[in-house]
């Protein structure tokens, strides 16, 4: 396993474990990727310092006092990775518990479900789920009601 330090075109910097270098760059080209902030596919690696440890039979030395005030949950909160921290960050969060809870989610049949309830062949009701940018463009050139979320699936987070 290796840990990158990531970054989004939003400037979003966040940790992320892959299986190997290999790995990442088949996920990262694949936009299989995302920032764990706001979701972009747009996501590349930083600068970061390597941590080797020298033995198995050292323990790892605490942090330096300058360097413990600052470090995350420092303040006496709790620090998780799953908490949305940012205004905007918190207020995906709620849209996303909204989405979730008021519409069925329908994965990648999105595209069908939504055209066949244009159509008036499917009962209307709200639905949310995947379509590849194409069958996006394509449903709104056919006039059919959409509107791209500013989250990504649960299943496809890093």
């Amino acid at each position: 396993m290796i840990r990158y330090t990531l970054k989004c075109d939003r400037d979003h910097v966040f940790d992320a474990w892959f299986h190997s270098a290999d790995a990442f760059e088949k996920l990262r080209k694949s936009r299989m990727t995302s920032c764990a902030v706001c979701g972009s596919p747009e996501v590349d690696k930083t600068l970061m310092a390597p941590r080797v440890q020298a033995s198995r039979s050292r323990e790892i030395a605490p942090l330096p006092p300058e360097a413990a005030a600052t470090a995350p949950g420092a303040d006496g909160k709790s620090f998780s990775l799953s908490e949305p921290d940012s205004p905007l960050a918190q207020a995906i969060a709620r849209l996303r518990a909204e989405v979730e809870a008021s519409s069925d989610y329908v994965g990648t049949d999105f595209a069908t479900e939504a055209r066949a309830m244009h159509l008036g062949d499917a009962p209307t009701r709200a639905i949310h789920g995947e379509a590849r940018l194409d069958e996006a463009r394509a449903l709104a050139e056919e006039g059919v009601p959409i509107l791209p979320l500013p989250f990504s699936n649960r299943t496809k987070s890093n």
